[in-house]
């Protein structure tokens, strides 16, 4: 049997949607496991032993527009699947796989056009993000039997660079201050005096982030020796560096789902959004720190400004990230 799974959404849901592959794999042992995602997803993906293969559908690039979305499902209809289960709910996943003479479809109820698909199943607001992708599962058995981790596989040490080689077996805490969301970000000058406190204690310290991120990645470099990655790295070596740090701090962001993915212990700090979205940290070692306040949460995603223009809660004193650290840290 032939099995599509398609989520080309952001690389935070593309990792949380991994459960389902452990899912489809336990429910049907002998197939083929194929996987259709963006070409910076198909980075996060390619290594895994479950998949046969990983499809790309560069949906923002060569594969924009009508055009894009025919030749992509002549592609998917080629190949014959048996069955498919679409995680990303957008119309144009939908018009694709109508297109396509793929005889079982599976797909959410809120899916636009769901009516495309055969079954369609129900996500639960109220449980974590990854139980809501394995839900895809629910007609054809209990989910709450399956394997319910996160995967991802890093590369080893002789497919990064001489730099990341060398970290592998240092003493270091890996900091990731970026955020699609100015929202979302804790202030550089916590990171900051978080950096300096652990460099103090003996640790390394690696920054990364986005290209467009190496702004506030100077900033948390400030006046130590901090390793800045930010900007130079893939997603396979980000993969590599997270995998092997002793702790990840982080806002909710991708990095938040690498930790939980990798099994890497993690100090994630929630700013304007709230872990009962679904979005936190999911079976690793890790803690929460986050402000009490009546304006929280503002918005499901974050803003790019504070809408009442006071960022208290992206103000929390770096005194308990740097206690939540130390109390994972002596575990």
């Amino acid at each position: 049997m032939k099995i599509l799974i398609v989520q080309t959404g952001f690389l935070g849901d593309i990792i949380l949607s991994t459960p389902v592959i452990t899912g489809i794999k336990e429910i049907y042992p002998k197939s083929e496991i194929y996987f259709l995602t963006t070409p910076a997803g198909k980075i996060l993906i390619e290594k895994d032993p479950l998949v046969n293969q990983v499809l790309v559908y560069d949906k923002r690039g060569k594969d924009k527009g009508i055009r894009g979305i025919l030749k992509t499902a002549a592609k998917l209809e080629s190949l014959k699947f048996d069955r498919v289960y679409s995680l990303h709910k957008s119309y144009r996943t939908s018009i694709m796989l109508f297109l396509t003479k793929i005889s079982h479809k599976t797909g959410f109820k809120k899916a636009r056009f769901s009516f495309i698909y055969n079954t369609k199943e129900k996500r639960n607001l109220e449980d974590h993000d990854a139980i809501r992708n394995l839900s895809i599962l629910s007609s054809e058995t209990d989910i709450s039997l399956l394997k319910q981790d996160l995967r991802l596989f890093p590369p080893d040490e002789t497919q990064v660079g001489k730099e990341l080689k060398s970290l592998k077996n240092s003493k270091y805490i890996l900091l990731s201050p970026g955020s699609a969301w100015k929202t979302k970000m804790w202030h550089s000058k916590g990171y900051n005096e978080t950096a300096r406190y652990f460099e103090n204690k003996g640790y390394f310290i690696v920054v990364t982030g986005a290209q467009s991120e190496i702004d506030i990645c100077n900033e948390v470099c400030k006046n130590t020796n901090a390793f800045n990655l930010c900007g130079k790295l893939n997603l396979a070596e980000l993969k590599f560096a997270a995998a092997n740090a002793k702790l990840i701090v982080c806002n909710d962001s991708m990095a938040l789902h690498l930790a939980s993915a990798l099994k890497t212990p993690c100090v994630c700090i929630f700013c304007s959004t709230i872990p009962e979205f679904g979005y936190g940290p999911w079976k690793n070692k890790s803690i929460i720190v986050e402000k009490n306040l009546n304006c929280r949460p503002c918005g499901r995603h974050g803003h790019n400004k504070c809408p009442i223009n006071t960022e208290e809660c992206m103000k929390i004193p770096s005194a308990e990230v740097i206690n939540a650290c130390e109390k994972i840290l002596e575990n």
